[in-house]
């Protein structure tokens, strides 16, 4: 929680709009049974500590990801901060809980698929905009810097689409202990860079 925290103030002190957390992949259902209630227990503390300062700092705080698995009291606790702060216009903090990029991408393939079906859209009208708009993120701009923490040096299934043209940036930091300073470093790397999107740059 305390990293979280300091993720959001740092990024509105920061100026930033967007920031997307990876909290809970699909594939974490997985881990021991007393683990995952531990972290839906930590999410629903979160939300009861944080949405009113949220709300009163103007952060809009939205949650993506399969949420049909979630328990009844993390569903309610997803459903208050998002009701809480729906008025945020600061800062929008999107987090990503039970959420697979894979699984979204198979997702957005069959909504198309079945649109393509039902007559509604021919196959060769499926371009990269349409593709995205099928996506979870679509309301939302691409990153254009990811953070990866505890030094690891992969993806982790987290926006595979998304993240096509975004920045990495690797800290050796643990994710407990990431602060505003470990988030002001890499913003200062990234500020560095120079992005080309592919293009040669003339």
């Amino acid at each position: 929680m305390n990293a979280v925290r300091e993720a959001v103030e740092g990024v509105a002190q920061a100026g930033v709009r967007h920031l997307t957390l990876y909290a809970f992949s699909d594939a974490n259902w997985a881990r021991p049974a007393n683990e995952v209630r531990a972290l839906m227990t930590l999410m629903e503390e979160y939300v009861a500590l944080e949405k009113k300062k949220l709300a009163e700092n103007g952060v809009r705080l939205t949650v993506f990801g399969d949420l049909s698995r979630l328990s009844k009291s993390a569903l309610r606790a997803v459903q208050d901060v998002e009701n809480a702060t729906a008025l945020g216009d600061s800062l929008e903090v999107h987090v990503a809980i039970s959420y697979g990029s894979r699984d979204e991408i198979v997702r957005a393939a069959r909504a198309l698929a079945k649109r393509c079906a039902e007559g509604e859209l021919f196959p060769e009208e499926i371009d990269e905009k349409r593709f995205a708009d099928a996506l979870r993120t679509r309301e939302w701009p691409d990153p254009d810097l990811l953070i990866r923490t505890s030094g690891e040096q992969r993806i982790s299934n987290f926006l595979l689409w998304q993240l096509a043209y975004a920045e990495i940036f690797v800290t050796d930091v643990l994710w407990p202990d990431f602060t505003r300073e470990d988030l002001f470093k890499a913003l200062i790397d990234y500020s560095r860079r120079d992005r080309r999107f592919g293009l040669v740059k003339t």
